[in-house]
């Protein structure tokens, strides 16, 4: 999400980027034995196939990730537009947060060894489910409290309709990006942009 004070007038171009359950794994838990472990990697995968938002899940998901970041195997991918848009916001003093169904973990790893290098010097701060849902509105009340910043000041981009939903009646401004290769959405009443580089103009 971006915030800055450019943001309080309705006529400027708006700006915020985008980003719990008892499941019962415990991600710290270290099985005993090969049945122990294949009963846990059943779980996980039965997880897995049915998108469950589980923190414990994006946990574990996370530590495994942390080990490809670390050894090389693995960089985060973003899109071109990205660095160039983070550069930009970051000069003219924006405040970018993420809110993401990964673990906040994952998202630092991710933005920490990305292709283009290490980005995390230009985002603020990070968001998961530990909020709650990205459906509901209650989420971005709380991401709004925390960040200090009035809701009428923040822009959520997303490329998922039910979620702008939920920020909109939360009181923040949202813009629909439409990559392609995204999710068809259903029509909706959110500004609609393609790339972070019509965001920044």
């Amino acid at each position: 999400m971006l915030h800055s004070d450019e943001f309080r007038d309705p006529q400027c171009a708006p700006l915020s980027i985008e980003e719990a359950s008892g499941d019962g794994i415990n991600s710290d838990a270290r099985p005993d034995t090969d049945s122990d472990i294949r009963a846990v990697t059943v779980y996980v995968h039965w997880l897995m196939d049915r998108d469950r938002k589980s923190q414990a899940l994006k946990s574990l998901q996370g530590k495994i990730w942390r080990r490809g970041y670390e050894d090389g195997s693995l960089r985060g991918r973003v899109f071109p537009d990205v660095p160039r848009a983070l550069e930009e916001w970051r000069a003219r003093a924006v405040d970018v947060y993420i809110f993401s169904s990964g673990s906040v973990l994952a998202q630092w790893l991710l933005f920490a060894h990305s292709e283009a290098g290490d980005l995390t010097p230009f985002i603020r701060g990070y968001f998961d489910t530990a909020v709650g849902p990205k459906t509901s509105s209650e989420s971005y009340r709380l991401i709004a409290r925390d960040t200090g910043v009035p809701p009428p000041q923040i822009l959520f981009v997303s490329d998922v309709a039910a979620e702008l939903d939920a920020a909109q009646s939360a009181g923040l401004r949202t813009l629909l990006c439409a990559r392609p290769g995204n999710h068809p959405q259903p029509d909706c009443d959110h500004p609609i942009v393609h790339n972070f580089e019509e965001i920044v103009q």
